[in-house]
């Protein structure tokens, strides 16, 4: 049996925005969330991006943003990671999601998905075609010329899903039972 991912599979981030990440994962895992990603953008007022996902599975409301907001608002306002004036925007994953953990490379497996690696593998760094998994420290991929590929998952600077129709009919909420 592999690692516990959910005390392990946090998605990689640097910088300014791994101390946010640290900062605001717990309160979100106490809220029954999941952090799927940090980003901060922009200099002079910047946006601080967090991306989560339910941890029972369901899809992710306007209202859960709400909440998220107001917990994780408070929770920067006393670490104060960011100086000056900033902004925070939540927001779920969507259907074409990142993949930002091994979880959801596992989940999506069957799915198209495009990855972009910091450094050439096989002297190419972008890839696209069918997420196969994930095990260890390595994400796989079927391309879209048959070949499959192995890339270090710590090496993967961005990924995520490509929107198809086989993934917004796997993604669909069922209609009510009459």
């Amino acid at each position: 049996m592999g690692p516990d991912l959910s005390t392990t599979d946090l998605p990689i981030h640097t910088g300014l925005e791994a101390r946010i990440a640290d900062t605001v994962a717990p309160t979100l895992a106490d809220m029954g969330y999941e952090l799927v990603r940090v980003a901060v953008l922009g200099r002079e007022r910047p946006t601080v991006q967090v991306m989560a996902d339910r941890a029972d599975g369901a899809m992710i409301a306007v209202e859960d943003c709400e909440a998220i907001s107001r917990a994780l608002g408070a929770v920067l306002d006393v670490n104060d990671p960011i100086p000056g004036a900033w902004t925070l925007e939540v927001s779920s994953a969507g259907i074409d999601r990142p993949l930002t953990r091994r979880r959801d490379w596992n989940r999506f497996a069957g799915h198209l998905a495009r990855a972009e690696t910091n450094l050439p593998i096989d002297g190419r760094r972008r890839f696209s075609g069918i997420a196969l998994g994930a095990e260890g420290d390595t994400v796989r991929m079927r391309l879209d010329d048959g070949q499959e590929v192995a890339l270090p998952f710590s090496d993967i600077r961005r990924a995520k899903l490509v929107l198809t129709d086989a993934l917004i009919a796997a993604t669909a909420v069922p209609p009510p039972p009459n």
